[in-house]
């Protein structure tokens, strides 16, 4: 009797030191999960959260802008790739507002705020729905310059967009623009810099300024290989502003980083540049936006594919689609046959530059002499020239050559304004 007792205690003991085990364990593992949430989501708090070599965007170094920002009145230019954090699942907004910090209006570029809208489609302003914060759209009509109502609801523009390098691409050009306005407003500026993807390249040549329009601002190559807050301080430095004014501006750079990193994009930057070939491919496909040829608007493939319903000779074929982001793409729902591009080794494209051999292809392969090229095609390639060499049966290495002088000149005027290693 007696030893039935004993059993019966220790086996109730073992039990409550079973539960109390289990609720320690429980506890134990919650907090490593708090503690890996707070490392995954901080920089300047955490500094030694992240490995060493990991690129910290300037969003993120908070010390570095929350004492020029505290107590004044923001007004944010920003998208979908204004993101911080480990998980990179917080915007910057969000994060200036846990801050504290005062921002009363936000600017949106081209694709709009969240990202979604067609190359060139008109954005019209509206409210963020998470925040309440009036957004004043710079894609909404056909003036880029906010109007005096808008300008007087903040003291000071930042800037938090991510560029891919290229000179057609506009969303500099919309930070150019917003500059002119705090020139012309006296407002402070502040760039957050971001890391440019294509920032190892500079290639192709100089604007021609005749051919100034809404994809080629500045007199920059084709691939200049700058980031947002090195092409500002250059504008500014420059005197390329408008009637050669001057802003106050500060960048806040990033950290780990040089013209040589591979910096993988967290979210894409537009609706057809889905993933890292599509940028790198970016450079040497976007020149069929001036012509016929399809670059795979409305497949899975944009910019990484090419093709046309009248080219022969190709194994490979696609029919672009109308879908979010490609609303009425080039040759919609025609059976297009030319060249997949989309397992070309990432490398092997970052080598080969801006490579003219695809639409030179394309151009031999139709046979259609002028109708093969838009007037749009000047306005991307910044130069006549690209067109009539392309036309008098020249070779991409030939034409090649024609801008190596310029890219060695614009290396060395950029060479003041860059804050990176190159």
């Amino acid at each position: 009797m007696f030893c039935s007792q004993l059993a019966l205690i220790l086996l109730i003991e073992n039990s409550t030191i079973m539960r109390y085990l289990k609720i320690l364990f429980i506890l134990l593992f919650v907090s490593a999960l708090v503690c890996k949430a707070q490392v995954m989501t901080c920089d300047e708090k955490c500094p030694n959260s992240l490995p060493p070599e990991t690129v910290v965007v300037g969003a993120e170094r908070t010390a570095e802008y929350l004492p020029l920002l505290k107590g004044k009145r923001i007004a944010l230019l920003s998208n979908q790739t204004g993101v911080v954090g480990y998980l990179h699942d917080k915007h910057t907004l969000d994060l200036m507002l846990e801050m504290g910090l005062n921002v009363t209006t936000i600017f949106s570029p081209e694709h709009g705020f969240r990202g979604n809208a067609d190359a060139g489609e008109h954005v019209k302003s509206s409210i963020d729905e998470k925040t309440g914060i009036p957004i004043a759209s710079l894609y909404e009509g056909k003036s880029r310059m906010p109007s005096k109502e808008t300008m007087d609801r903040f003291d000071v523009i930042v800037t938090d967009i991510q560029d891919v390098g290229l000179r057609f691409y506009t969303y500099y050009i919309t930070m150019v623009n917003m500059m002119d306005a705090a020139a012309a407003y006296d407002k402070e500026f502040i760039v957050f810099d971001r890391p440019n993807p294509n920032g190892m390249t500079v290639d192709g040549p100089i604007l021609d300024m005749n051919l100034k329009s809404g994809v080629g601002w500045l007199p920059i190559p084709t691939v200049h290989g700058m980031t947002m807050g090195e092409i500002a301080l250059m504008t500014n430095g420059e005197g390329w502003l408008k009637d050669g004014k001057k802003i106050k501006l500060t960048v806040i750079p990033c950290k780990n980083y040089t013209h040589q990193t591979r910096y993988k994009l967290p979210i894409a930057p537009s609706p057809n540049l889905p993933n890292m070939l599509s940028i790198y491919l970016y450079p040497s496909t976007c020149y069929f936006e001036g012509t016929p040829v399809s670059l795979g608007r409305g497949t899975d493939w944009p910019f990484q594919v090419y093709g046309h319903p009248d080219m022969k000779g190709y194994n490979f074929s696609f029919t672009p689609t109308s879908r979010p982001g490609a609303k009425t793409p080039p040759q919609m729902d025609k059976l297009c046959h030319g060249v997949d591009l989309h397992n070309l080794n990432a490398e092997d494209v970052i080598a080969q530059g801006m490579n003219l051999e695809y639409v030179i292809d394309a151009y031999n392969n139709l046979k259609i002499g002028d109708k093969f090229f838009t007037p749009f095609f000047d306005k991307l390639a910044g130069q006549t020239y690209i067109r009539e060499m392309i036309q008098q049966g020249k070779t991409a290495d030939e034409i090649r050559t024609r801008w190596q002088d310029d890219v060695k000149r614009f290396k060395e005027q950029r060479r003041p304004y860059l804050l990176y290693p190159e």
